[in-house]
């Protein structure tokens, strides 16, 4: 039985460390899959085996070199105040750096720098020396902000993997070392200080400590940059999942609960299965419930993204989580906890975010290698500038060298590659549950991209799904007759029927050996007579297409010219014959949703095919495609050759995605490159679709397209900016051009401007 585990997984900071966390979890006996998302810092694992369980999956990160917990052992509160913690540490270390390196840079760059020795040179002048105070403020940026980098190479190195804190290690401590050296043999004051000696700074006239070869500028800002970065990338990496955080924020934390006749306030943790519960306005709805009394208006906008509040009667079903409007009412709970809607919501965009597209993969297979490539460049670039020093000049420049080799280690690096798929997924997810569509798994957004093909089921999707009787033909009791027998279907054309018969106050006959027959009608048994020519007890009674009659024996020809005259009009024709003979017809009508006409029409200037798919007859079908402006229409068939029509769109090259209520039409929905399924407020088919609005207005349709192909776009500007910067990048700080506080900047800058550029998504419309 496949089970779903989810992880917090702390310490991943790059592309690498997302391949290491994953290829550790994969180890595990039993692991079907594992995905880690940098974005949230977490990992989704698919098990088949008893034999992984939580205990051996957080084993296994841990061995890796990473923190791993249990989401259950972590609020989201906690989580998000450990983050607000984590950002404010990483900003006072920016301040730090940030004023360090500004004094850093004026001690290296500026020929006898002498900004103390009018305070100092008198009573200690060994305290002016540039180079001195260079080591002083290098070592304390090193200790105090390189810390971090070093404990989490050591735990990468130390489980036989590198990341990004590897190549950030070695490069600001490549030019520290360097500059150290440097003032161990050139700086005499630093020399005889070790022994309490005193001396002056022994740089000659116009020269500055980079003229001999130090950079603890360079190796505190290469710090100071990334630590910054760093800072910026968390800041965005925490709005791009604050749609999640604001789904979990809908519910209240009480609610006015009726207990033993009296109204209680309670926390919702406490609310079970049959509570009866007080509603005021404005007031948000605990749990998913029906109401028992009274009338209101409810804002469902977090649930369909629509924003027209909807009335809420007794009998009706109400969403946890929605907002409250106009009056007051009392609502019994039916789902409460995890079982609600809002969670379920939660729950499935979470497993889409921990899910990654196909176009991801190239990404992942770079960063496995990327790393241990990377320095061996930095290597070659060290060499080979020696090399050419040696050439040219006649000596090899070693710190030359170095530092053209610290700039490749130091702009390199995979953390734009590890977040450019996550952070748009998470953004992508996030906006489409804001607006009722609900993805399943990352993939289905780049399958979108490649639709060239809609089909559109026609019950309950293009129209509303709720027909009702327009015209009755034929001999006394048809109604009454057709109604008993529909009694027993869940089918909208059967529950017209029974409504309609309702309506008038008819009396209905018990029917027995009900069964529907799928496609085609219903048919039953009269147990007891009715007030109807040519019926006794006993004779079996049929709904439904002149097929399922004809295939009985039934002779339909006497009503041919009124099946016309009804199905040229739209209107669905139920034919209703007992023992064996034709009784009468009635016409259904179905109407057609407000927005379907606008959606067909969006669609097709998107550059899409609009295809109508329907059990109906060609005659109703094709009113209802004339209407709609939709010229290819397949009707007459049944449920179970919908798939096969589906294929056989898919094998003329056509990439198809089916929209259907998500039940009936599972199997078409399986079928096409992408299944949407159309659901309504308390009813989300969420297993039948790749993607579930659900909201039942067809322009979500448009909305889902246009926000599954704004996504795929944002990846791929993403990857096309990690790998773009990373190929202009490398060959310019091989080549010695950058040097290496550029590179650590441009390096910063490279994830946060990925992450921003995802975040641009939250912004997006929908529809124009």
């Amino acid at each position: 039985m496949l089970k779903l585990v989810r992880l917090n997984v702390k310490g991943m900071h790059c592309a690498a460390c997302v391949a290491r966390v994953e290829q550790a979890l994969a180890k595990v006996e039993g692991v079907q899959q594992a995905v880690a998302n940098l974005g949230d810092e977490s990992a989704t694992v698919r098990t088949t085996s008893g034999e992984a369980t939580a205990e051996r999956l957080i084993a296994a990160v841990e061995d890796a070199g990473y923190e791993a917990e249990l989401p259950e052992e972590t609020t989201d509160e906690e989580r998000l105040a450990e983050r607000e913690q984590e950002s404010r540490r990483q900003w006072r270390l920016v301040l730090f750096g940030a004023v360090c390196s500004a004094v850093l840079m004026g001690l290296m760059f500026v020929p006898e720098f002498r900004f103390m020795e009018r305070f100092m040179a008198f009573r200690h002048p060994e305290l002016v020396d540039p180079l001195l105070w260079g080591f002083i403020l290098g070592t304390a940026v090193q200790l105090a902000l390189g810390w971090q980098y070093y404990r989490n190479s050591w735990r990468a190195l130390r489980h036989g993997s590198a990341n990004m804190d590897v190549l950030i290690a070695l490069g600001s401590t490549a030019a520290y070392l360097l500059s150290f050296y440097v003032t161990y043999r050139y700086s005499y004051g630093f020399s005889l200080i070790v022994f309490r000696g005193v001396t002056l700074s022994v740089l000659g006239e116009g020269q500055s400590p980079h003229s001999m070869g130090a950079y603890y500028d360079s190796a505190a800002m290469i710090l100071t940059l990334i630590t910054l970065g760093r800072y910026l990338e968390a800041r965005a990496r925490g709005r791009a999942s604050d749609a999640v955080r604001k789904l979990l924020q809908l519910a209240p934390r009480e609610a006015s609960v009726i207990r033993n006749d009296e109204e209680v306030r309670v926390p919702i943790e406490q609310i079970v299965v049959g509570d009866v519960i007080v509603i005021r306005p404005g007031e948000k709805l605990p749990v998913d419930g029906v109401v028992e009394s009274g009338d209101s208006t409810v804002d469902e906008s977090m649930l369909t993204g629509e924003s027209l509040p909807v009335g809420k009667h007794p009998g009706d079903e109400v969403i946890g989580g929605t907002i409250n409007q106009s009056g007051s009412f009392r609502f019994r709970a039916t789902r409460v906890g995890k079982d609600t809607v809002l969670q379920e919501i939660v729950r499935l965009v979470r497993e889409a975010q921990a899910t990654k597209p196909p176009i991801q993969r190239l990404a992942d297979r770079i960063a496995a290698v990327f790393v241990p490539t990377i320095i061996a460049v930095a290597l070659l670039t060290f060499l080979g500038w020696l090399f050419w020093d040696w050439q040219t000049t006649g000596h090899s420049d070693v710190a030359h060298a170095l530092i053209n080799a610290v700039s490749v280690l130091v702009i390199a690096c995979p953390c734009a590659l590890g977040l450019a798929t996550p952070t748009a997924v998470m953004v992508g997810t996030g906006l489409g549950a804001e607006n009722g569509i609900l993805i399943r798994e990352a993939a289905a957004l780049e399958a979108v991209g490649a639709l060239d093909t809609i089909i559109f089921d026609k019950t309950g999707t293009l129209t509303k799904g709720e027909p009702a009787v327009t015209e009755i033909v034929g001999e006394e009791g048809v109604l009454a007759l057709a109604a008993a027998v529909e009694r027993g279907s869940e089918h909208p054309l059967g529950e017209a029927v029974v409504r309609a018969a309702e309506e008038r106050g008819l009396a209905l006959p018990e029917v027995t050996d009900f069964a529907a027959l799928i496609g085609q009608g219903v048919r039953g048994t009269l147990r007891d007579g009715v007030q109807a020519p040519a019926l006794q007890d006993g004779r079996e009674v049929l709904v439904g297409t002149a097929a399922l009659l004809a295939e009985r024996g039934v002779d339909t020809t006497s009503a041919a010219e009124d099946v016309e005259r009804l199905q040229v009009a739209g209107q669905t024709v139920l034919h209703v014959a007992a023992g064996g003979e034709l009784l009468g017809l009635i016409a259904v009508a179905d109407t057609i949703k407000d927005n379907a006409a606008a959606a067909v029409r969006a669609l097709r200037q998107m550059g899409l095919t609009v295809v109508l798919l329907t059990g109906d007859n060609a005659r109703t079908a094709r009113a209802i495609g004339d209407q709609l402006q939709i010229s290819q229409v397949l009707a007459e068939v049944m449920p179970d050759q919908k798939a096969a029509r589906v294929r056989e769109l898919q094998e003329q090259g056509q990439r198809v995605a089916m929209v259907g209520d998500g039940i009936n039409d599972a199997p078409a929905l399986a079928q096409a490159d992408v299944g949407i399924a159309l659901g309504t407020g308390t009813d989300v088919a969420i297993e039948a679709g790749d993607l579930t609005l659900v909201s039942g207005d067809p322009l979500a349709v448009v909305r889902a397209i246009r926000l599954s192909r704004l996504t795929l776009r944002h990846i791929k500007q993403n990857l096309f900016f990690a790998f773009g910067y990373n190929v202009a990048a490398i060959p310019l700080a091989v080549a010695g051009v950058l040097n290496p506080m550029i590179a650590a900047a441009a390096m910063a800058m490279s994830s946060v401007s990925v992450v921003s550029n995802s975040l641009r998504l939250r912004r997006a419309k929908l529809m124009e």
